[in-house]
């Protein structure tokens, strides 16, 4: 019988893709999407789709028993520069969704948890070069302080009541098929459309600002590997380190350029500034290469010319 998967938060940045792979891979009738609002024409007609709050046990909770789900992906959050604006609420979202998920999981309504961490966990305190593993956190950010709460309750979880939930820490995440959801990482997708659009871009980020990226196909792709792998080969229960390529708005822009010899930038740094220069400059993600075999498979180039070439065919 086929497994039975439930993704929430399923119209974001990150769910809409991993909804589309998941049906996909195991059958359209098998992932059901959940989300507090519609998502976009392909989405909706791809596969079972309910709305609800990811805050709301009784209605997670109900969506879990009627559709007999198994496992689940918990991709519902307010993002680093959303959440700076409204704190409580973007505290509210990520810990409740969080507990309704393992608490299911604790009360074997579910057999298995994926949530999402990301590089916000750091902060100015943490190695920036390689950031190891295991290391210093003391993230300064609404966003940063809930995704390392969180990782600590899924270890607790999964020492106290032997909840299999897995975890990847996100560097920014670059698609041409949705749109960012709020994070310090968007230029990096914004910058895309505006050089196909325009030709020209104003980065909220200064020249320099080098942050840990990655193509979306990557992401998609290690999220269900790290679900696919034995238990018994998972050492991180808090999250793992996941890294791509690292590069700062200059070298994104030169990239860019390589294809588009017209495109220019010029800087103007934000509030979204500040928050960049507590996060690591480059991930060593060595321990999830040999835990469960990761390996990224787009550098700068090949990201680079797939944005465009995505984009342009979403013109078209």
């Amino acid at each position: 019988m086929a497994l039975k998967t439930l993704i929430i938060g399923a119209c974001g940045q990150i769910g809409t893709e991993l909804t589309l792979k998941l049906r996909e891979k195991y059958g359209e009738d098998n992932v059901i999407a959940v989300d507090i609002r519609e998502g976009n024409e392909e989405l909706m007609q791809s596969g079972p789709f309910e709305i609800a709050d990811a805050t709301d046990y009784k209605a997670i909770e109900d969506i879990v028993m009627h559709y007999e789900i198994d496992e689940v992906y918990l991709m519902a959050a307010m993002l680093s520069a959303t959440a700076e604006k409204f704190p409580m609420r973007g505290w509210h979202l990520n810990m409740d969704s969080l507990f309704n998920v393992l608490n299911l999981a604790k009360d074997k309504k579910i057999n298995k948890v994926f949530w999402p961490s990301s590089i916000a966990v750091f902060g100015p305190s943490t190695p920036k070069n390689q950031t190891p593993q295991t290391t210093v956190m003391e993230p300064t950010t609404v966003y940063g302080i809930s995704k390392q709460s969180g990782e600590r309750w899924c270890e607790y979880y999964h020492k106290k009541f032997g909840v299999d939930v897995r975890s990847i820490r996100y560097p920014g995440l670059i698609s041409y098929k949705t749109a960012p959801g709020g994070g310090t990482t968007d230029y990096a997708v914004e910058i895309f459309h505006e050089a196909l659009a325009v030709k020209k871009y104003t980065s909220f980020l200064s020249e320099e600002t080098a942050l840990p990226m990655m193509f979306m196909d990557d992401a998609i792709r290690a999220t269900i590997q790290l679900m696919e792998t034995p238990a018994e080969n998972l050492k991180i229960r808090s999250s793992y380190n996941l890294g791509g390529i690292s590069f700062t708005p200059k070298q994104l822009a030169e990239s860019i350029k390589e294809e588009i010899p017209e495109f220019t930038i010029d800087y103007n740094p934000d509030f979204r500034q500040d928050i960049a220069e507590t996060w690591p400059s480059s991930i060593d993600d060595s321990q999830a290469r040999k835990d469960w075999n990761w390996k990224h498979e787009y550098n700068l180039s090949k990201m680079t010319k797939a944005m465009l070439a995505g984009l342009q065919k979403k013109l078209n």
